[in-house]
């Protein structure tokens, strides 16, 4: 299975899928910058198997008990000793996301991996369907990205990054059924200079005035990088 995603952004994995449109085969071209960037890049070229990609994971707000854990997304040698197999240890006890290996991953697994939980969450919150917020999600990427070039540390260096920003709900016509949570924002911060090519995906859901604190905010960060206040 190869994990540089196509249109449809599919896992072969149906558990997976962060997409349902049978979108058609399309040129370069016709991707924008956001999905290239995030769904169409080798982030694992040049990575040597076995190694294991090492981040952190927080939630926190006003809305549910927060908890930090731990995410590691295992890469070995696939068939002819190309990177790469990886399976993963996302998070842990309850909060544990049971995933599929991907065979041949060439963009970090990571990213769809969140996003999968993600997009489980959304559903017990507002018992929307799954595959609504994944369509959301692929349409905020293609037509409403801000993409902009920042600089973030890690391991004590500052390092060249590009941050990825998107809020699929704020337009959604079916917001009403799901207002509190409409204001929720995803950004993706990939850097060249990091194992994997991601330094973090954070998501914060606003309060409900200005002064409020957030209802939900979560972190997926590479193990050295520096935390986003919240």
């Amino acid at each position: 299975m190869t994990i540089l995603i196509r249109p449809s952004l599919r896992f072969a994995a149906a558990a997976l899928a962060l997409a349902t449109l049978s979108a058609p085969i399309l040129a370069a071209e016709d991707f924008s910058p956001a999905e290239r960037a995030l769904f169409m890049t080798n982030h694992l070229a040049g990575t040597k198997p076995p190694t294991t990609l090492r981040y952190s994971f927080s939630k926190a707000g006003s809305m549910e008990e927060g908890f930090e854990d731990k995410v590691a997304v295992k890469l070995k040698a696939a068939k002819g000793g190309k990177c790469c197999l990886a399976t993963a240890e996302f998070l842990s006890g309850a909060h544990r996301l049971s995933l599929p290996e991907v065979d041949q991953a060439q963009g970090n697994p990571a990213v769809l991996y969140f996003l999968e939980r993600d997009i489980r969450e959304m559903n017990r919150l507002t018992k929307g369907q799954q595959n609504y917020f994944r369509k959301r999600i692929r349409m905020a990427v293609y037509q409403g990205a801000q993409v902009q070039d920042v600089t973030v540390s890690y391991r004590g260096k500052s390092v060249p990054a590009r941050e990825i920003r998107i809020a699929p709900y704020v337009d959604d016509p079916l917001r009403v059924r799901f207002e509190k949570l409409a204001n929720k924002t995803y950004v993706f911060t990939l850097s060249d200079a990091v194992p994997g090519g991601l330094y973090a995906i954070r998501t914060r859901i606003a309060g409900e005035t200005a002064d409020a604190a957030p209802l939900i905010v979560e972190e997926m960060l590479v193990d050295g990088g520096t935390a986003s206040p919240r």
